[in-house]
């Protein structure tokens, strides 16, 4: 089986995609809907947007243009990183819905710990209530998974010492250079799926020579590698491309890497953002 239609089996039984495709700054209107419809025509199966994207309408109009059954798209979406009392989370998770036209979620995530005009803030006690809110609507069957974005340990203590529910999914930044290892193993033990968003260090991983030399190695691009590496390492990284070959170059991970590189790599912890 290909990589691109694999797997992973989160702690409550559902299967999530391990590669899903990300929609964070593409435009809401035709770019959004041709990007994600190609994305679908390509094999990918889990569809990552939020609410503060503003591209839920054209996400939910492509997944219903590609002829694809609801159920064999697993669509992820984000309470926006302000919200922080229970009943605006439900109301928010509806207007979610109703931009997506649809009936239930497959994931939905606290975008952030803090808004992100403030980060650092303490939101502790509003992290609670926005989570129980989402354990509301899981019991209620309109999520199937609910999880956390962008969370640090004490983050995560903080639901795990006042809800009820493990979250399933914690979505953070994560790439070479930047692989977050206490939160990564944090969320090993617990048994939370770590996300890797930006896994290519928004693009500017791909001109590191490292990268380079080590792509050559395995006859693959320096983005197949990247992405590779995150998927090696347990996590469900989240390519994002408007350009279809790009698009179809982010799914040819039908490779392995030596344990030694994956090492290797892990050995750099300046974050590839800040490359030259």
């Amino acid at each position: 089986m290909k990589t691109i239609q694999q797997v992973y089996t989160l702690k409550n039984g559902v299967k999530m995609p391990k590669v899903g495709f990300g929609t964070w700054q593409i435009p809401d209107g035709e770019v959004c809907f041709t990007a994600v419809s190609q994305a679908l025509k390509h094999g990918y199966r889990h569809i990552d947007t939020a609410a503060a994207y503003r591209n839920e309408r054209s996400v939910g109009e492509a997944i219903r243009a590609s002829g694809l059954k609801r159920e064999e798209v697993f669509v992820t979406s984000k309470l926006q990183s302000h919200i922080k009392s229970y009943q605006e989370t439900l109301d928010a998770f509806e207007k979610t819905l109703q931009e997506l036209n649809m009936t239930y979620l497959d994931l939905y995530l606290i975008h952030a710990p803090w808004p992100w005009n403030d980060m650092g803030k303490d939101c502790k006690a509003g992290n609670i209530q926005a989570y129980k809110a989402m354990e509301k609507l899981y019991r209620e069957g309109k999520i199937r998974t609910i999880g956390v974005s962008n969370f640090s340990p004490d983050d995560l203590d903080n639901i795990l010492k006042h809800c009820e529910i493990i979250p399933h999914v914690n979505q953070i930044s994560f790439f070479i250079g930047n692989n977050q290892q206490e939160t990564h193993e944090y969320c090993d033990a617990k048994g939370i799926l770590v996300e890797a968003y930006s896994p290519l260090a928004i693009g500017y991983a791909l001109s590191n020579q490292t990268i380079q030399t080590m792509s050559q190695k395995y006859h693959v691009t320096p983005a197949q590698l990247c992405i590779r590496y995150c998927i090696d390492k347990g996590t469900a990284p989240l390519p994002k491309s408007i350009h279809e070959s790009r698009i179809i170059e982010n799914t040819g991970l039908d490779f392995e890497m030596k344990k030694e590189d994956i090492q290797f790599l892990d050995t750099i912890k300046d974050d590839p953002r800040r490359w030259n």
